[in-house]
């Protein structure tokens, strides 16, 4: 992945509006920490929520050279065919946003990271479903308390494993000697999920945690090798994030400026 070029690229982060939700100040405090991180790796995020302006929206649209899905309410059941059962705080202008956003990245392979929901919506955009409520995995709602953790198993020859590898000189622990998976500790704020059987032809799980379910899928990736990575955790939250995970926005925010680049060499 070459250097970051000059001009940084633009990263659309798709959240929700804080001035819907019960607690405003919250609200925004979540979102900006998912701005934070594309700054803090060299970056320019452009936060976009479903009351932007037409016209603004298609701009930033147009113009990103990567899209994070961020976290968020849940997505409406009907996008996989199903009826609701489990699902709470369905957010359908949400919906349509990201929809439009991710249709957007995909007509310009533009690298694409989801957090949480966005994960989520990364499974469901490509034809997949979810399972619409693990209650074990809700843990503690943010900024209410310490965060809920578990055990993250990644698969070492992934997108994702290959990051966080970068990111830990020392190596990053495995599992027992017939077990090769890398091991973190990550948050955990979410009471959806996707099922092997639930997920899309298209992607390949990287990432596995245990629940009441069974073993969920909490990391994703594209098969046919486009930078497509999802996350179950909330990797911007970094008091309940291990180091390792900074080998992922590293990884990002290089992708999109890989994507301004090879844009801007088109155009010349």
């Amino acid at each position: 992945m070459p250097d970051v070029v000059a001009s940084p690229p633009l990263i659309a982060i798709t959240v929700s509006d804080p001035a819907r939700a019960d607690d405003p100040a919250l609200a925004a405090r979540k979102n900006e920490l998912y701005a934070a991180e594309i700054s803090r790796h060299g970056g320019t995020p452009a936060l976009l929520h479903e009351t932007t302006t037409p016209s603004e929206r298609d701009r930033l649209l147009a113009s990103m050279d990567g899209l994070l899905l961020a976290g968020g309410a849940d997505i409406d059941p009907a996008l996989y065919h199903q009826a609701v059962d489990g699902a709470r705080e369905i957010d359908l202008s949400r919906d349509e946003l990201e929809l439009a956003a991710w249709r957007e990245a995909e007509r310009r392979s533009l690298p694409v990271f989801g957090i949480c929901r966005g994960l989520q919506a990364i499974n469901v955009f490509s034809g997949g479903r979810l399972l619409q409520d693990v209650p074990s995995h809700a843990g503690t709602p943010y900024g209410k308390g310490s965060a809920h953790t578990h055990d993250l198993e990644i698969e070492p020859a992934s997108r994702l494993g290959r990051a966080v590898a970068s990111a830990a000189p020392d190596g990053v622990a495995g599992g027992d000697a017939d077990d090769a998976a890398l091991q973190l500790q990550v948050n955990s704020y979410h009471h959806q999920a996707v099922t092997m059987a639930g997920l899309a032809p298209g992607l390949r799980p990287t990432a596995w945690a245990y629940s009441e379910a069974g073993r969920l899928v909490e990391g994703l990736e594209s098969r046919d090798g486009r930078w497509i990575l999802g996350l179950q955790c909330h990797p911007e939250r970094i008091e309940s994030t291990p180091d390792e995970i900074e080998g992922v926005w590293t990884d990002f925010v290089g992708a999109a400026a890989f994507a301004r680049t090879a844009r801007a060499a088109a155009s010349d």
